[in-house]
């Protein structure tokens, strides 16, 4: 099996940080839907202002929101264009939907990924 991309938001803007919060990332619900995300997932974050990749967990916020909890909040500011990346592991074909963002948090465009893995052809060691 090997890993892909599973969901994508493209160009979410950072509306809030709360750093005495308990971690995660608070997403828009409507843009959770669309990229088939769920609660408590395990996302990829970056940051397209300054680089700063992360690893947390998605929880739905309110709609046109997107807000960085715990030590993500040190990260990114309120206007920061960010990515929000899931994987999972798969030998399946697969659509990976991906969602892009106006400047409100607004859905602006979906798409897919189609995914189709390459089988991998294991050799036997000769001995």
């Amino acid at each position: 099996m090997k890993t892909f991309v599973s969901a994508k938001i493209h160009g979410v803007h950072v509306t809030a940080g709360d750093v005495n919060y308990n971690g995660s990332v608070g997403i828009g619900k409507d843009l959770m839907a669309a990229a088939g995300l769920d609660s408590y997932e395990q996302v990829h974050l970056i940051n397209l202002r300054n680089g700063e990749r992360w690893i947390t967990y998605a929880i739905p916020a309110p709609k046109g929101e997107f807000i960085l909890n715990g030590g993500s909040a040190r990260l990114g500011t309120v206007g920061d264009r960010c990515l929000v990346i899931a994987y999972q592991n798969s030998d399946r074909p697969f659509k990976a939907p991906v969602v892009f963002c106006d400047s409100h948090n607004q859905i602006q465009q979906e798409e897919a990924y189609e995914i189709e893995p390459t089988p991998t052809a294991y050799k036997v060691p000769q001995l």
